[in-house]
């Protein structure tokens, strides 16, 4: 709508030790104690893939039409039509469906006129057809339309209570008429107050990115808006698109950047343009959900929507979100990696006119194979490929591809996390291996954030002795560093050994663990390995509670950037996130779009060389351990004019290497020097300063890295 303008404690059952390989090799690992990042995912279990469902606004917003007959109608068309086959589950209504004012009890009252049975009935009749029911609210005092309905702010628990009453599953949570109240504490106010409701009840917050809400939503909602609303347009769908495509690293299972509703059906765009809708919203794991009146919707709509390949896409348990590795004259690739090591990819031709878009199957992430099935996901063509992927796409077009290889590949060049890689096989002593979760109990996703002596861990593996996981590298990798313990899961019991095997030989051991033991680092020299095993066994007393993390395992893989000195805009970075618009080469980061700003200038100084950001920022840069230093001045860009305060750190893999102090808009660019030598990863930061983000036009001057 226009936003104006348990786990449960459990006895494990005795299981058969994992037989181990051996091997003659010395040990090279380092151990020493760690820390861990923050936790970026909510624990409640909910979404862990991108929520599917429906939400009325986009077609009805509160016209008479939005009842309760069509609630139940596209209830009934969400079986009939092969939508709950599909995925869809979450039937939702958006704002309207309350009185004005509140009862003498303070509780919200739901319209006769619309829904003349309450909302409960409303509610089993959804979960009658074994779907979910959603409603909405926001975090204000009234919501978000003219009327002016009740907000839940200063009522969050008493709504929350009321909504599990009625069977509630989803809460679409709105930032009208906040009160100045600071997002993050409104927005954690209601996540505890659903979770004191003992229902689960998914949380989505829609406070359309203008707090940065991925730098904070991560624990607190399932989903986050990361714009403004969107329109049935293609001007606005595109940019849309664009906004949300910077924030892949934020993206995980549970935790999803949301571009907004689907128009698909709503007639503002051809068929054309809303294939490209639905294949970027998939590309991007953003949740799916319908905004068209289904009860009126042609057959093209609903072949859209259900399109089984590209929703398995949206749906593919990896749960990583595509990126962009390619952008010229409105000719866009992305690569999304999949759960089973294939790449989905889109080809976007963003022109008026038929273009062709191209790219290889090195670039999107998977070189190494003689040969690659290919898939089109719309014609449903097959093919093969020895690299090249091509095709003629129509003008707002998009051609989406599964792209699968022979032969397993090894990881691409950079600094890998672990979780994202497939592996060649995973055995298992209780349950599945988990990606970014504890083992939990026995069904896959059933864990929590990975968690070791109260440091959670958003990255990794949850596996539970004995367990043996083998990727494939090709002898491309260099190095392993890993964190190592029992989760904190197992309540401080537990006890296991974990093992880095190189090929046949032993590369680390953690030596014996217990669940109260401090975490530990482990270190492994890879150079020249066509495999790599992580193995956890049991430490020879048993199987219980052997609930072991492989928490923050980076695999660096490949060289770093070639011999001699260059401006570091001249380098491609391997990750970049920005907190207004994207990060600029050689140019100051202005408002939003790509390429909008000035040179670079820091009080009068100007600059032809650097990177333009704004504050949150962080753009990182693969070494491989191959260069020595970075030399940079840094200073807010006079574009801020009269605002803006920040700090400029450089880190040296985990290390901060250099620190700016904070710099204002009045302050002189200062000059800013970091030995790197032997760093994996080159991590530039740029923090608000502490007085929150605007105007925060950070500059990143005539930055040089030697190598």
């Amino acid at each position: 709508m226009s936003r104006r303008t348990s786990w449960r404690r459990r006895a494990l059952s005795t299981l058969t030790s994992l037989a181990l390989l051996t091997g003659g090799a010395a040990l090279t690992a380092t151990v020493q104690l760690a820390s861990a990042p923050p936790a970026l995912a909510l624990d409640n279990g909910l979404a862990l893939t991108p929520q599917m469902g429906f939400n009325n606004w986009n077609s009805t917003w509160c016209g008479a039409d939005f009842n309760e007959a069509m609630v139940k109608g596209i209830a009934d068309l969400f079986v009939s039509k092969g939508l709950k086959t599909a995925g869809y589950q979450y039937v939702n209504l958006d704002d309207c469906w309350a009185l004005p004012d509140r009862d003498a009890s303070g509780n919200l009252v739901p319209d006769p006129v619309r829904f003349p049975n309450g909302i409960k009935a409303v509610a089993d009749y959804v979960h009658a057809k074994g779907l979910k029911f959603g409603i909405y609210s926001s975090a204000g005092s009234r919501t978000c339309d003219v009327k002016g309905f009740p907000g839940g702010l200063g009522h969050e628990q008493q709504d929350a209570n009321l909504w599990a009453s009625w069977g509630v599953d989803y809460l679409k949570y709105d930032n009208c008429n906040n009160q100045g109240v600071d997002a993050k504490l409104r927005y954690t106010t209601m996540r505890d107050a659903l979770k004191a409701t003992g229902r689960p009840i998914l949380l989505s917050i829609c406070e359309w990115g203008a707090n940065q809400p991925w730098n904070w939503a991560q624990p607190v909602g399932n989903s986050w808006r990361t714009t403004g609303d969107i329109s049935d347009s293609w001007s606005s769908m595109i940019t849309i698109a664009h906004q949300n495509q910077q924030l892949a690293p934020y993206a995980r299972p549970g935790a999803w950047n949301d571009p907004d509703m689907l128009e698909v059906g709503n007639g503002g765009m051809t068929g054309t343009e809303y294939r490209t809708h639905f294949s970027l919203w998939a590309q991007m794991a953003a949740p799916l959900l319908i905004g068209t009146d289904l009860r009126k919707a042609d057959a093209a709509t609903f072949d859209i929507l259900t399109n089984k390949d590209v929703i398995a896409v949206d749906q593919d348990p990896l749960g990583r979100q595509g990126t962009v590795v390619s952008s010229s004259a409105g000719k866009v690739v992305m690569s999304k990696p999949l759960a089973d090591g294939s790449r989905s990819v889109t080809l976007t031709n963003e022109g008026t006119s038929a273009a062709t878009v191209s790219t290889t199957v090195q670039a999107v992430g998977i070189g190494g194979a003689t040969s690659y099935a290919v898939k089109d996901l719309w014609s449903k063509q097959s093919s093969s490929t020895t690299g090249a992927i091509s095709a003629s796409v129509p003008a707002h077009g998009t051609v989406m591809l599964r792209v699968t290889p022979g032969s397993p590949v090894p990881p691409p060049a950079g600094m890998n996390r672990l979780s994202d890689l497939s592996w060649t096989s995973a055995v298992n002593g209780w349950g599945p291996a988990e990606r970014d979760r504890s083992n939990g109990e026995a069904g896959a996703g059933d864990g929590r954030t990975l968690a070791l002596r109260g440091a959670a861990y958003s990255r990794g593996l949850g596996v539970h002795a004995g367990s043996d996981i083998t990727y494939h590298l090709g002898g491309t990798c260099r190095n392993l560093t890993v964190d190592v313990g029992v989760d904190d899961e197992a309540y401080g019991n537990g006890s296991v050994v974990f093992q880095i095997w190189k090929d046949g030989a032993k590369a680390a051991d953690s030596g014996t663990l217990t669940g109260r033991d401090a975490v530990r680092r482990l270190s492994a020299d890879l150079t020249g390995a066509a495999d790599l095993r992580l193995v956890v066994t049991d430490a020879g007393d048993g199987l219980r509670y052997d609930h072991a993390d492989w928490a923050d395992p980076k695999l660096a893989c490949g060289g770093g950037p070639a011999a001699g000195t260059r401006p570091l805009s001249d380098l491609p970075w391997s990750a970049a996130v920005n907190g207004w618009g994207p990060v600029e080469r050689d140019r100051s980061n202005n408002e939003a779009p790509a390429g909008d700003g000035h040179p670079l200038t820091v009080q009068g100084a100007t600059y032809a060389k650097g990177l333009g950001t704004h504050a949150y920022s962080e753009v990182t840069y693969y070494l491989g351990g191959d260069c020595t230093s970075l030399s940079t001045d840094v200073g807010v860009d006079d574009e801020s004019a009269v605002k803006g305060s920040v700090v400029f750190q450089i880190w040296k893999d985990a290390t901060l290497a250099a620190d700016s102090g904070l710099l204002t808009y009045q302050d002189a660019a200062r000059h800013l020097t970091a030995d790197l030598t032997g760093a994996l990863e080159l991590r530039l930061v740029v923090t608000d300063g502490g007085d929150g983000a605007s105007s925060d036009h950070a500059d990143w001057a005539a930055p040089q890295l030697t190598c």
